[in-house]
C-alpha cells in the first residue's frame, strides 16, 4: 500500500545538513555501502545497502543525538541531559554524551532488553528504568527534565537530531552519485526528514520512499489529514519505528520532501531480517530491515539504482530467534503441524521415517496425551520442521497424507 505527500516545507536547509557532516568528522563512521546481488536481480537494476547497522552504537541515532548535544549551551550542558528510549536512541544520548563530557540520564522501559539496557549503561547513562511502555517512559523522563533543569533530549522532533541524521543522504550521494530511488525506514520521521532535506537540495531528481510498519503506522493518515494525527495502539515487532504521531518538524519536511510512504506487513519485515541474515550477512533489526521489506514487497516499483538504508542492528537475541523462525514461515522453510498416532511402541519412529524419506528435518517434537478429544489409544504429535520451500512443504504433507496420516496445520 503506498499513499503520496504533498504539502508545505520545514525550514531545516542543506546547510544545516552539511554543518553536522563536519560536526561528526571523527565521531560517526562513514558506513559502508554494500551491493545486493539478490535484491538487484528482483529489482531488476542495482540495489545498494547503507549500512547504518554498522555505525557506533548499532544504528544512525547517534548522529542525531551528538549534533543536538554539541548545540547546547555551557549552562545547558552543565545541567545534564536526559532522554527516553527502548533502546537506540538511549545509546545515541548516552555515547553522545559521554564524548562530549555532559552527564545523561536515559529512562527505559521496564520491559526493555537486557544487552541494550547494559550498552547504555555502558556509554556512560544513568538508566532508569520506568514504566512497561514507551509512553510512560516518556513521561517519565519529562518530568525528570522538569525538576533538575536536564535538557530532554528528544528522538526525532528537532531540527537538529534532523540534521544530523540528513548527513546519512549525504554519504549516499557521495557513496553512489548515481542513485536514483533511496527506501528509509519512518518512525517518527527524523531520518527520512534529514535525508530528504540534504538530498533533495543537491540531488531533486532523487525519489525518496518512506516505509512504516502497518501496524504502526501513523503517516498515511497523517498525510490524508494534513497533520500530525496520533494512531492507538501502535504495534509491530520493529520497535524502533514505532512511533504513535510523526513529529511536528519531521512531519513538515516529509510532507513536502519524501515523494512516498508505503508499509509493510510483520511477514515481509521477517523475511526481509531473514534475508539480510543469509544473503548479505548482516544482522539487521526489524525497523532497519523494513527498506528490504518493501522493496520484497513489490520489486518492481523501483527506479534504480536503489539505496536501501540499514538503519540500525540492535536486536535482542531472543526476538531475533522468534523473528527468524517467523521469517522462515513466512518464507516456506519452517512447517508446524499437528497428527494423531496410535500411542504404541515404533509408532514415532515410523512417522519419523516417512519425514526422513522427504528429506524434512525435524527441529521439535510434543506429545500430548490428556486431552479429552483423544482417543483411549491415541497421542497427538505435534512437528515443527525445517523445509526448503513452500514446494518441499506441499511434498512433506503429501508424503505424510500418503502414508496415511491426517495432517492438521
Amino acid at each position: 500500500m503506498s499513499f503520496r505527500t504533498t504539502g508545505p516545507f520545514h525550514p531545516v536547509i542543506l546547510d544545516d545538513v552539511r554543518g553536522a557532516l563536519k560536526m561528526l568528522s571523527g565521531v560517526a563512521r562513514l558506513t559502508p555501502m554494500e551491493g545486493s546481488r539478490y535484491l538487484s536481480g528482483l529489482v531488476g537494476s542495482p540495489v545498494h545497502l547503507k549500512c547504518e547497522n554498522l555505525q557506533r552504537t548499532g544504528s544512525f541515532k547517534l548522529r542525531g543525538a551528538y549534533v543536538r548535544i554539541s548545540g547546547l549551551r555551557p549552562e545547558e550542558r552543565a545541567a545534564g541531559v536526559v532522554a527516553a528510549s527502548a533502546g537506540n536512541h538511549a545509546q545515541g544520548v548516552a555515547l553522545a554524551s559521554s564524548l562530549l563530557g555532559v552527564r545523561s540520564t536515559v529512562f527505559m522501559p521496564k520491559g526493555a532488553p537486557l544487552p541494550k539496557v547494559a550498552a547504555t549503561r555502558d556509554y556512560g547513562a544513568d538508566v532508569r528504568l520506568h514504566g512497561h511502555v514507551v509512553d510512560e517512559t516518556l513521561a517519565a523522563a519529562e518530568e525528570y527534565a522538569h525538576e533538575t533543569g536536564a535538557v530532554f533530549i528528544h528522538p526525532f522532533d528537532h531540527p537538529d537530531i534532523i540534521a544530523g541524521q540528513g548527513t546519512v543522504g549525504l554519504e549516499i550521494l557521495e557513496q553512489c552519485p548515481e542513485v536514483r530511488t533511496i527506501v528509509v525506514g519512518m518512525g517518527g520521521g527524523g531520518l527520512a526528514a534529514g535525508i530528504a532535506v540534504g538530498v533533495k537540495a543537491l540531488r531533486p531528481d532523487v525519489r525518496l520512499i518512506g516505509v512504516q510498519a502497518e501496524g504502526s503506522a501513523a503517516y498515511p493518515p497523517s498525510l490524508a489529514a494534513g497533520r500530525p494525527v496520533s494512531i492507538e495502539s501502535p504495534a509491530t515487532m520493529a520497535d524502533g519505528i514505532k512511533v504513535g504521531r510523526p513529529g511536528d518538524v519531521p512531519y513538515a519536511l516529509v510532507e513536502e520532501l519524501v515523494d512516498e510512504v508505503r508499509t509493510v506487513s510483520e511477514d515481509e519485515l521477517s523475511s526481509a531480517l531473514l534475508l539480510c541474515l543469509e544473503r548479505a550477512k548482516l544482522v539487521v533489526e526489524p525497523a532497519g530491515a523494513s527498506p528490504v521489506a518493501a522493496l520484497l514487497s513489490d520489486p518492481r516499483a523501483y527506479q534504480g539504482p536503489v539505496v536501501a538504508v540499514l538503519s540500525g542492528g540492535n536486536v535482542d537475541p531472543l526476538l531475533m530467534q522468534r523473528i527468524l523462525r517467523h521469517g522462515m514461515a513466512a518464507a516456506g522453510r519452517y512447517l508446524s503441524l499437528r497428527l494423531r498416532l496410535p500411542d504404541r511402541p515404533g509408532a514415532l519412529a515410523t512417522l519419523l521415517g516417512v519425514l526422513s524419506v522427504a528429506d524434512a528435518n525435524v527441529l521439535d517434537v510434543g506429545h500430548v496425551r490428556t486431552d479429552p478429544r483423544l482417543g483411549l489409544t491415541e497421542v497427538e504429535v505435534e512437528l515443527h520442521l525445517e523445509t526448503k520451500g513452500p514446494e518441499h512443504c506441499a511434498e512433506v504433507g503429501a508424503a505424510l497424507r500418503e502414508a496415511g496420516y491426517q495432517v492438521a496445520g
